[in-house]
């Protein structure tokens, strides 16, 4: 398949049931919103179909709402979103953990509420760990390397409640949890994920859709990550508009400028395929 430059989400709306986008990276990148794509997401919407946001944000919808808020995404861009923290936070409260080792940053605190565990500094005797970022945004995924090959062989679950292994905050790339989760397979261990490109959060988020809009089949799937947004949409057959000013700008081209044959090639390399692509979501 080979991806067609794309003017305008206008010119494919028609094609298309419902929208299922990602949000940092294409809603915004974590410093200020891209009012074009919020905009194109209300347009799609006032076409009577839904657009539904989903997230590897370790947090549940609520605080993630707050954010989009915050920096200014307008409310009627999106119908609900579902993030990797409402599944993993589905899933502990399904287990019925009592202890948990927490690795990340108090933030990500939210992602407990309404979950009754205790937190553990002894990972041997927690029933489950839960990684959701590194601990400060100034950390590197090198400098947990002997604390995670010391979980290794342990027996207990190695929950990562965010596959991202990257984001663009503001220009500048920031190591995620699943830098961490990465590096834990690599040293021998086996991390559970549950947002994109994972299956948990897709089944969630089709779920949502049915829910808006019943019989909806033709659905579009918009990221900007290759490993987990890009990825997840081609296992579980979605059509794929590929958002190129992401983490991955520079490496096919320049900001706001793909490079069209090295796009290929590199969706080649990772054996990918998408549809469309274009540098900025916009209508």
């Amino acid at each position: 398949m080979t991806a067609a430059p794309l003017a305008g989400l206008s010119s494919i709306a028609d094609d298309y049931d419902a929208i299922l986008c990602d949000v940092w990276g294409v809603v915004h990148n974590g410093i200020a919103a891209h009012h074009s794509a919020a905009d194109a997401l209300a347009q799609f919407r006032a076409l009577g179909k839904p657009a539904v946001l989903v997230t590897n944000a370790p947090r549940p919808a609520a605080p993630i709402i707050a954010q989009l808020n915050h920096l200014g995404v307008r409310a009627d861009a999106y119908d609900h979103v579902v993030s990797s923290g409402d599944v993993v936070r589905q899933h502990l409260k399904d287990a019925r953990y009592q202890s948990i080792y927490y690795i990340g940053p108090s933030r990500d605190h939210p992602l407990f509420e309404g979950v009754t565990v205790t937190f553990t500094e002894d990972a041997g005797a927690a029933d489950a760990i839960v990684v959701t970022d590194l601990r400060s945004d100034d950390h590197m995924p090198d400098d947990y390397r002997e604390e995670l090959r010391a979980l290794v062989p342990s027996s207990v679950p190695f929950i990562s409640a965010n596959p991202d292994v990257v984001v663009e905050r503001g220009g500048n790339i920031v190591y995620c949890g699943g830098a961490l989760a990465q590096m834990f397979d690599d040293l021998g261990g086996s991390a559970r994920q549950f947002g994109k490109p994972h299956r948990p959060i897709y089944d969630r988020a089709l779920e949502v859709i049915a829910e808006a809009a019943p019989g909806a089949k033709r659905i579009l799937a918009i990221g900007d990550g290759l490993p987990t947004d890009i990825t997840g949409a081609n296992r579980h057959g979605l059509d794929v508009l590929f958002i190129t000013d992401g983490i991955h700008a520079h490496e096919i081209g320049v900001p706001g400028a793909p490079d069209h044959d090295k796009l290929h090639e590199r969706l080649g390399t990772e054996g990918l395929t998408a549809n469309h692509y274009m540098p900025k979501l916009a209508w």
